[in-house]
């Protein structure tokens, strides 16, 4: 892969395969992509399945036109990760999950569901934005997708999945784990299951804004 390091790769590799082992993505359901520069970004290529991805199923792109810098076709979504890649100057990578239980809470006739049932959602991801459906690779999916990270760093898509953003692939990998716990946890408690209360809940928030500041 012209210009980027091997290692690199490896470690975009290593990520897919455990984003996979960990339940977040089945066969070829979802799809993560690397900022590599200014403007150039790996992402996995159509098709491919992260289990057992290899470094021929990474593309290199460019950020400002989507355009791929090698012969492999890029993920169909490569849309919101360009969006994204190019709003948010604080991420680094991107990565869009299907997992049940989020994506049985984002399908349902509801539009506020209260995701804070554990203290990691509101520290670790904050509010959680909600998307209508458009189709897979639709430049409407991609528009809605990064207007509405501007201000999140996950997304629930009607009836398709989730997309994180983060600093790190353990960070992303991680609020895409939590994030489903926290979905299994209120489907399985229904109407007796209390959130965190709006004060709890409001501290977290306030410690996660104090993290981000001193990150700056």
């Amino acid at each position: 892969m012209t210009n980027v390091p091997e290692h690199i790769v490896c470690e975009f590799v290593e990520a897919c395969r455990e984003t996979a082992h960990l339940g977040l993505v089945r066969c070829s359901s979802g799809n993560m992509s690397l900022r590599l520069d200014s403007n150039r970004m790996l992402i996995t290529a159509s098709r491919s399945w992260m289990g057992d991805i290899s470094a021929d199923g990474v593309c290199v792109c460019r950020i400002s036109d989507r355009t791929p810098m090698d012969e492999k076709q890029p993920s169909v979504e490569m849309g919101f990760h360009a969006g994204i890649l190019r709003s948010r100057p604080d991420v680094n990578v991107v990565l869009h999950f299907q997992t049940p239980c989020g994506t049985a809470l984002a399908s349902r006739d509801a539009e506020n569901v209260n995701y804070f049932v554990i203290p990691e959602v509101p520290f670790y991801i904050g509010p959680v934005a909600r998307v209508l459906y458009s189709q897979p690779g639709s430049d409407d999916l991609a528009d809605a997708v990064t207007d509405a990270m501007r201000t999140h760093d996950m997304v629930t898509i009607v009836n398709h999945g989730q997309v994180t953003v983060a600093d790190s692939f353990a960070h992303a990998i991680q609020n895409a784990s939590f994030f489903e716990l926290a979905c299994e946890i209120i489907l399985h408690g229904g109407d007796e299951l209390t959130p965190l209360s709006c004060e709890e809940a409001q501290y977290l928030l306030d410690l996660r804004s104090r993290k981000e500041e001193r990150n700056v």
